[in-house]
């Protein structure tokens, strides 16, 4: 022990056990940060029992077993396979590997069955194993292997996202006679915190946890969790401790010992709140508990470990697992939504990911994360051809009952008022889950009503990409190509001045009041090329008004003329443009740019543009693409630039949030980026947006491209507005992957505006009214 821990420990045994629990409770509820409501994490897995053989006899486990009572030492690849597929199936993200410590040193039948399969170790097949299911499911692995070395951990972080160690007990006493540990060499307490050391110095994030009842003192109790303490003070690589309580088993030679009373687990688990740092969460099984669920939140703890919809709890086989949804159900109560979690906790996945996550593993990381960097709750991504899970009567999926936290009543308000919300606030909204998220949902929606009234706003449009050539190498983008690179859909292009101002015709000919160009940057394009493209179409078609060039095209024009940005923007308005799309924003955060788009403006250079924009009369839209690398505090970076740029310049019509389409995006398919955001934040972005933009940008646009046209009509129960356009020739999503098609028809656009009780309004470009209908059959 260290510090003051003598003192330490006899306040945590003497304060009144409803002080404790109401302090493990604060802690708790504060230890993710200002910016993210407490909850409650779960890792739906699947429990793969390697090898019930083991060196040790613990006198209360019914787990370890002999070989003369299995049919073979080991499970077979194909048994271990056949496991993990069912619960990639079901759902599950975890493989939970389970073993007895090194058998082959008490058995020969290990040793044997080892030598036959190429093996020289236990925790050689255990890597084999876990590479397989890895490889062939998706899962990741957790390994639960017993005492290893330094070297073994390393061995293990290509194949294993996490490991984990139990300590159970620093009490020296329990090895004597008659004890538990008495007889199991690896329980020795050195050799544990040894071990855990050694994953620590590997950097892999572990598991651990204290096992009570087993014959230990409430001090010795209160010890071990202070060892766990200084080990992730040390190496910082404890993710979550778990505090098990002892069931006696039938068959062991504890079966006759008493648990330890209720008042003392309870206590163990506030104590381990109280002295754990706040990043180490605090697990207690539920299984083992079923009828105390709700007194163990009330005690402190945020997770409940793993729970497998398809295997057993193969060391407490008499306790099942708790359904799922009683389990929600009981947290929701408490105003702890639950949410499902990567076997890998958050902080292992993001800015520090380089040091804690593998290489090899990460992509089968990144494609089960959130953006938070906790588990996907569904398998929809941006641009499937499968409809997305929200309805336009529930947005989020489903309706969530529940408390909902006085901070995040206050937030809202604030919102509504038309305040300027800081980070932290905005970070809190898009954090929300369960009956929060959907209060978020309702308000947007509430305030949707107020400033944008029950029009659902469209308008008519074509989308010109006149190159896709470009000389940027964005690592989101599929659309782009070189000279000779073929694409998933495309092949490189470049239109001539002639082809543009025909497509700008046909355009007008179907009722278009806009045309949209944009396009790669072609080496060969200067300032010059774009006017050019401009006058060809305004010499074509001069009522069009001319939607165009990204804050990218505009900055490279200027740069090749020698020019000012501003000087070049007048020239362009002068010529015909009628305004920018906000598009090559993607996250105006410079961090995350460097990692997507490092050649490309900088955040301030992408404001300075749009800003100098406005400021010469030409209107922009804004956008952002969100659900790759970037995180919640990234998104609610961007909304403040914008929010701040907007206030400044006034010039900003609408806000478009970009889903990533990922599925042929080069970063995603070099296992570099999730899969785009899931529905909860595309759900929550929308909204969210609506809210933290208030009193500055009135419209909020969904894409239908992106999202699908349930998905988009869904969204406009969460804050939006507006439909975009009818997109004729959208080529871009279509290039990542998108199974959405190019164009709509206004009669789609129609019937998801009266899905949810509104009416469908043509507007212009910037917002008007269009004075009769000019559609053709072909488009409407």
């Amino acid at each position: 022990m260290a510090r003051d821990d003598g003192a330490l420990i006899t306040r945590l045994l003497s304060t009144p056990l409803e002080d404790l629990l109401a302090e493990a409770r604060a802690r708790r509820d504060a230890r993710l940060g200002p910016g993210t409501p407490a909850r409650m994490t779960y890792s739906p897995k699947v429990f793969i029992p390697l090898t019930r053989l083991c060196t040790d006899v613990c006198h209360y486990c019914t787990f370890a077993t002999t070989p003369s009572r299995l049919e073979a030492p080991y499970m077979s690849e194909e048994e271990v396979l056949e496991v993990a597929r069912a619960g990639a199936t079901a759902g599950c993200k975890e493989a939970l590997f389970t073993l007895g410590d090194a058998p082959e040193r008490r058995y020969d039948a290990a040793r044997e069955w080892l030598a036959d399969h190429g093996f020289a170790r236990t925790i050689d097949y255990v890597r084999h194993c876990a590479e397989l299911v890895l490889k062939e499911t998706g899962l990741l692995p957790h390994v639960n292997a017993g005492i290893l070395e330094e070297e073994d951990y390393r061995m293990l972080r290509p194949v294993a996202a996490s490991v984990g160690l139990m300590l159970e007990s620093t009490s020296e006493r329990l090895l004597e006679k008659g004890m538990c540990h008495h007889g199991s060499p690896d329980k020795v307490p050195a050799v544990r915190l040894a071990s855990l050391a050694a994953a620590g110095r590997a950097r892999v994030p572990t598991t651990s946890g204290v096992l009570i009842g087993i014959g230990e003192t409430p001090e010795e109790r209160i010890e071990a969790l202070l060892a766990l303490r200084d080990l992730h003070e040390a190496h910082g690589h404890l993710q979550e401790v778990i505090v098990q309580n002892f069931c006696p088993k039938p068959g062991t030679k504890m079966s006759g010992a008493a648990e330890a009373g209720e008042a003392d687990f309870l206590r163990t688990i506030a104590a381990a709140r109280i002295v754990l740092p706040d990043a180490v969460s605090v697990q207690a099984p539920p299984n083992l508990n079923d009828e105390r669920l709700a007194e163990l939140i009330d005690a402190g703890i945020d997770d409940w470990g793993g729970i497998s919809p398809v295997t057993l709890d193969h060391v407490n086989p008499e306790a099942p697992w708790p359904e799922v949804e009683r389990l929600e159900a009981i947290c929701a109560h408490a105003g702890l939504p639950l949410v499902e979690r990567l076997t890998i906790y958050p902080r292992y996945i993001g800015a520090a990911g380089s040091e804690w996550l593998d290489p090899v593993i990460r992509p089968a990381v990144l494609k089960l994360a959130d953006a938070e960097g906790l588990g996907r709750d569904s398998h929809w991504s941006p641009g499937m051809a499968d409809g997305a899970p929200g309805t336009v009567h529930k947005p989020l999926g489903r309706r969530y009952e529940g408390p909902v936290a006085s901070r995040i009543h206050r937030i809202l308000d604030r919102a509504a008022d038309g305040a300027s919300l800081n980070e932290d606030e905005i970070v809190t909204l898009f954090a929300t889950r369960g009956a929060a998220a959907q209060a978020v949902v309702e308000a947007a929606d509430t305030l949707r009503a107020e400033v944008s009234g029950n029009d659902v706003t469209y308008v008519v449009n074509r989308n010109i990409n006149y190159t896709n050539i470009c000389t940027h190498a964005c690592s989101f983008c599929a659309f782009s190509k070189t000279s000779i690179k073929a694409g998933f859909r495309d092949k490189p292009y470049n239109l001539d001045l002639d082809e543009i101002a025909g497509r700008a015709r046909e355009a007008v000919q179907r009722g278009a009041t806009e045309v949209c160009l944009q396009g790669g940057i072609h080496p060969s394009y200067t300032g010059e090329t774009y006017l050019s493209i401009l006058r060809a179409v305004k010499e074509e078609c001069p009522e069009l008004h001319v939607h165009a060039f990204s804050p990218l095209e505009v900055s490279q024009g200027a740069r090749t003329l020698d020019m000012p940005v501003s000087d070049y923007l007048a020239k362009l308005r002068d010529a015909g443009l009628g305004s920018l799309p906000g598009t090559a924003a993607e996250i105006l955060c410079d961090d995350i740019r460097a990692q997507i788009c490092p050649d490309k403006l900088t955040t301030q250079e992408w404001l300075d543009v749009v800003g100098s924009a406005h400021r010469v009369g030409l209107p922009t839209t804004s956008t952002i693409m969100f659900g790759h690398l970037e995180g919640i505090e990234h998104w609610a970076r961007h909304l403040l630039a914008l929010r701040n740029l907007q206030l400044d310049t006034g010039g900003i019509t609408e806000f478009v949030p970009l889903p990533l389409v990922h599925m042929e995006a080069p970063f995603y398919r070099r296992g570099q980026s999730r899969k785009g955001p899931t529905w909860r934040e595309a759900v929550l972005m929308h909204a969210v947006a609506r809210l933290a933009l208030n009193g500055a940008i009135d419209s909020i646009q969904c894409s239908w491209v992106k999202l699908g046209m349930d998905g988009a009509a869904a969204v406009l129960a969460a804050g939006a507005n507006d439909l975009g356009g009818v997109l004729m020739n959208e080529s871009i999503s279509r290039a990542a992957g998108a199974s959405h098609g190019q164009e709509v028809g206004v009669d789609e656009l129609r019937k998801a505006a009266e899905s949810v009780g509104r009416r469908l309004k043509q507007r212009t470009t910037l917002y008007g009214d269009v004075a009769g209908s000019m559609l053709t059959d072909e488009v409407a």
